[in-house]
């Protein structure tokens, strides 16, 4: 084998993998697709990220991003890692994740401590649920100056077939006929009443 092509196949070995920064994405596809700046000479256009099923993201730009290219041909070529240090939670212990984003938010799958949302100061909305369930062994706290219900309350619901609003009906007019109203008493000094 000649010096020429032991060069060429070197290169192509060196370029099976390369490292770089996001510098575009276009999230609007089936897939996503990067520009991504390898060095200061070499920018790669329109390189797929391959994500696994069920997770999507759009990592900030100049995000760090792993690539890979089929035989080193560097026309073509994939983003299969990102990260991005300014954003990414430090500090996790073993068998812990989270799913984070870039303005904070972080729903923080703890090692023993449970699941904990972290809304940012955002709001947290679920959409399209025929029904809601939540089974907690102990209780459910709400720490909120004000707690807005749309529909009915129904409380100790296996037993109770009454809403709130149903109760509070029966009670605003509920009546003892024939009972008058009591005068106000005022006790007078060494009196007992």
């Amino acid at each position: 084998m000649d010096t020429a092509t032991m060069e060429r196949m070197f290169r192509r070995i060196q370029g099976v993998l390369g490292r770089g920064r996001v510098t575009f994405t276009d999230d609007s596809g089936p897939v996503q697709v990067m520009q991504v700046r390898s060095n200061a000479q070499e920018v790669s256009d329109k390189r797929v990220r391959m994500m696994d099923f069920g997770f999507s993201s759009n990592p900030p730009l100049g995000s760090e991003v792993l690539t890979s290219h089929i035989a080193g041909d560097k026309t073509s070529g994939a983003v299969y890692a990102t990260n991005h240090q300014a954003s990414r939670p430090r500090g996790l212990l073993s068998g812990e994740s989270m799913l984070y984003s870039e303005d904070g938010k972080r729903i923080y799958l703890t090692a023993g401590g449970g699941i904990v949302v972290e809304a940012a100061g955002q709001e947290v909305t679920v959409n399209g649920a025929t029904k809601v369930t939540i089974i907690a062994s102990d209780s459910i706290e709400m720490d909120t100056p004000l707690l807005k219900v749309t529909g009915d309350i129904l409380d100790n619901s296996a037993t109770n077939t009454k809403t709130i609003a149903q109760m509070r009906t029966t009670y605003n007019g509920h009546n003892h006929g024939g009972v008058t109203a009591g005068a106000a008493h005022t006790a007078t000094p060494g009196s007992t009443m």
